[in-house]
């Protein structure tokens, strides 16, 4: 097994403690910006912190691969052709669409590249 990616180690704890059996992590990114606290991968699922519901609650949302109907990293350019320092990724579900913040494009890639690769 390759060593886990993850920029805070509580966030990669939330997710050791709810694995299903046989289940590995491959990643676990911070999100930035109001609402998502974190996106996990693993090899079955993406898994989502959701903390924009009322009353300081959070949701811990689990999407298995399967129901991943497209997956798309969406960049700002600026006006020279450059991409800004952040990237996001949409995740769509059914009707419903997952937007996930993230420091640095790379993340956002990969985050996307993984993604597609259980999603297919």
């Amino acid at each position: 097994m390759s060593e886990v990616i993850y920029d805070n180690k509580g966030q990669l704890q939330q997710i050791e403690s709810g694995l299903l059996d046989g289940e590995q992590i491959i990643a676990v990114y911070d999100a930035v910006g109001a609402g998502t606290g974190f996106i996990g991968l693993t090899n079955r699922r993406v898994i989502i912190q959701d903390k924009s519901f009322a009353g300081k609650r959070v949701a811990i949302t689990s999407i298995p691969y399967s129901k991943v109907s497209s997956v798309s990293v969406v960049s700002n350019k600026s006006w020279a052709g450059q991409f800004f320092s952040t990237g996001i990724i949409a995740i769509t579900v059914g009707t419903h669409t997952y937007e996930v913040e993230f420091r640095g494009s790379e993340k956002t890639h990969h985050v996307h590249n993984v993604i597609l690769h259980y999603a297919s």
